[in-house]
């Protein structure tokens, strides 16, 4: 019996040395696997994002929604493709006073496809003979501070038939106000496009390009003390209008084309401020581009 205890003792203390260095083997696994998280960063950064590939693209906060799926990145713009019209639905970019401020290099004017377009993007000649201007979403003369950026906006994805006499008439001088309050504010969030929801007024090319029968254009203010923001829905024609009879508030431009703009950039109670409501005297217009316009681009036909 007492050799009984003996062994039984025995081997209690060596099952219990056995377990003791089991935990301690354990506790230097643990210990060494979160040495190497922690040294890799993943520990103190769980929400990391995924590094961006073309399914999985870090995108902006300040994009529209869209309706195709198709958002494209030109480092300097975005946009999202629309296949059924050959065109984006949207082009969006930030527009800023530094930006504008630096020197300008020359109009790059080579126009050609966006080997991006998965499906396959309009090409320069489908505007060929049509009586349509290619005309710029994300403008020119806005990427004008970088060869690559207004080489950019060149990409056939960018551009949308625009009438000659709307496209150097009202859509120039909108173009030029933007640049104006960029300036004056400090940075805008412009979103512009072609309203792909009302029947188009044509095709042109060989790819059915589609004639959109009005633009838009959204721009944000979120730099200034007070938020603010203005639309725009202008027919793809020639205009003897002041700019202010087609400026409408965001909810109106949501509404037409059945985007949802900024939903990731702005918080509910500030959207609701920004969206429903707009007013013109905050975005001083200019009585002299209107007059150049009626006068001069009007007639450049």
């Amino acid at each position: 019996m007492a050799q009984f205890r003996t062994n039984h003792s025995k081997s209690s203390a060596a099952g219990g040395n056995i377990a003791r260095v089991g935990i301690f083997a354990a506790i230097l696994a643990a210990m060494f696997y979160l040495f190497n998280l922690f040294s890799s960063g993943k520990a103190s950064q769980p929400d990391a994002p995924v590094a961006p590939t073309e399914e999985n693209a870090d995108r902006p906060n300040y994009l529209p929604s869209s309706s195709t799926g198709q958002i494209i990145d030109h480092g300097y713009f975005w946009l999202s493709y629309d296949e059924e019209h050959e065109q984006a639905e949207w082009a969006a970019h930030i527009l800023s006073r530094e930006q504008l401020e630096l020197p300008r290099v020359d109009r790059s004017g080579d126009f050609r496809p966006d080997d991006k377009v998965k499906t396959g993007s309009a090409n320069p000649a489908d505007y060929r003979n049509s009586g349509y201007d290619r005309g710029h979403l994300v403008p020119a003369a806005d990427m004008g501070h970088s060869a690559e950026a207004m080489s950019a906006t060149f990409l056939m994805s960018n551009i949308s038939p625009q009438a000659r006499s709307f496209n150097a008439g009202i859509w120039r001088e909108l173009e030029e106000l933007t640049r104006t309050w960029a300036k004056k504010y400090g940075k805008l969030y412009v979103v512009s496009g072609p309203v792909l929801t009302k029947a188009p007024k044509g095709r042109i090319g060989v790819n059915n390009v589609a004639i959109p029968a009005a633009y838009f254009k959204i721009l944000l203010d979120l730099d200034s003390a007070n938020p603010k923001a203005i639309g725009f829905l202008i027919p793809n024609e020639i205009s003897f209008e002041p700019l202010t009879k087609y400026a409408v508030c965001v909810n109106e431009v949501e509404k037409v084309t059945g985007l949802d703009f900024f939903p990731k950039l702005l918080d509910d109670s500030i959207e609701e401020q920004v969206e429903s409501r707009f007013n013109v005297d905050l975005w001083q217009f200019s009585k002299q581009k209107f007059q150049q316009r009626i006068n001069n681009w009007n007639k450049q036909q």
